[in-house]
């Protein structure tokens, strides 16, 4: 009996390789929009490079070296995504998903530099209007430049939000500011045509506030995810699965949090005490399972099982222990049941 409680206070964990595969593959994903990314990317910037040739317009120049350089931000994220397919280590037992919720970092800091180079840019325009050349050239080079910039924004989004990769969609929501950028510059050569020359300017400033509404969505995801933030529906979702396993009394708690694009969970529920060690076994493998298949990008879950006990569970495991998890208190439980045996 002593050995049958003592397994049932040890935690459950199971190797979930088809939530590891599905890891791996996610991060493959990642890496695969990354680089079809910067292609797209990088013809787009070519065919700005050709425009800017044909036009010799040096400020359409250094706003395609900005472009180009912006598009460089996806490398670290490409660079994340190839450390999370590395084995854990003794050092970084949970792996190194967390390498991309740091270049996640990164890509907010450079919206926040674009939003700030935008502003810039504007007032400074506004304070000394100069005239712009080359109008039709800026005109097609801005029409380019949105058009690749957005579809890759929404492909990267897109794929990002598929495989739970917060910084995959920072990223895209990176692109659509260089975007959205271009088409800044479209509508300021469309009002200088028309005779508007304060046009560019003011659309600059329109553009700096769209950008920082999109800094506001990146930062907060990013953000969230190195809080351990979930969707508390995953919660839900899990308590409901977890409930509805036979030989499960009740569910204590369940916490989940991103390490990278992968969920971890970990959860305590109150068992059957008259089950066998096979079947509490049985109970948390088969929980685990049910966690994993219906909770979206969980890889892992940890399932630590306890013997309820029907007539007095407040005072057997009182609120303030419900949650605790070191060796210490558990043994402190164990002498505590034993005592009652």
């Amino acid at each position: 009996m002593r050995g049958v409680i003592k397994e049932i206070f040890a935690p459950h964990s199971h190797d979930a390789a088809a939530g590891l595969d599905n890891a791996l593959e996610s991060s493959a994903a990642g890496i695969r929009a990354v680089k079809i990314s910067l292609v797209v990317l990088g013809v787009t910037a070519i065919a700005q490079i050709v425009i800017v040739i044909l036009s010799g317009s040096i400020a359409l120049a250094a706003d395609t070296i900005h472009n180009f350089a912006d598009a460089l931000t996806a490398v670290p994220l490409w660079i994340a995504f190839a450390l999370s397919t590395k084995a854990a280590t003794r050092r970084y037992t949970y792996g190194f998903g967390r390498v991309e919720d740091l270049a996640g970092l990164f890509v907010v800091a450079m919206i926040a530099l674009s939003a700030i180079i935008a502003g810039y840019e504007a007032v400074q325009r506004l304070i000394n209007p100069h005239p712009v050349e080359h109008v039709g050239w800026v005109a097609l080079a801005g029409l380019l430049g949105f058009i690749g910039n957005e579809w890759v924004a929404l492909y990267r989004i897109r794929v990002g939000r598929r495989i739970g990769s917060a910084a995959l969609v920072a990223d895209g929501l990176h692109a659509r500011t260089d975007g959205i950028t271009s088409l800044a510059v479209l509508g300021g050569a469309g009002g200088i045509a028309l005779g508007f020359p304060l046009a560019d300017p003011i659309f600059g400033l329109v553009i700096t506030v769209a950008i920082l509404t999109v800094l506001r969505t990146a930062a907060r995801d990013v953000f969230r995810r190195l809080m351990d933030g979930v969707d508390p529906e995953f919660i839900d979702t899990a308590e409901t699965a977890l409930a509805a396993r036979p030989g499960v009394r009740s569910v204590r708690s369940v916490r989940m949090r991103w390490i990278g694009h992968c969920l971890h969970a970990d959860a305590e529920l109150d068992i059957d005490p008259t089950l066998s060690l096979a079947e509490a076994h049985h109970i948390a493998h088969g929980a685990e399972h049910d966690l994993v298949h219906v909770v979206p990008k969980l890889a892992t879950a940890m399932i630590h099982a306890y013997p309820a006990d029907d007539d007095n569970p407040a005072e057997l495991f009182p609120q303030s222990d419900l949650t605790a998890t070191t060796l210490q208190t558990r043994r402190r439980w164990l002498r505590r049941v034993l005592k009652l045996q």
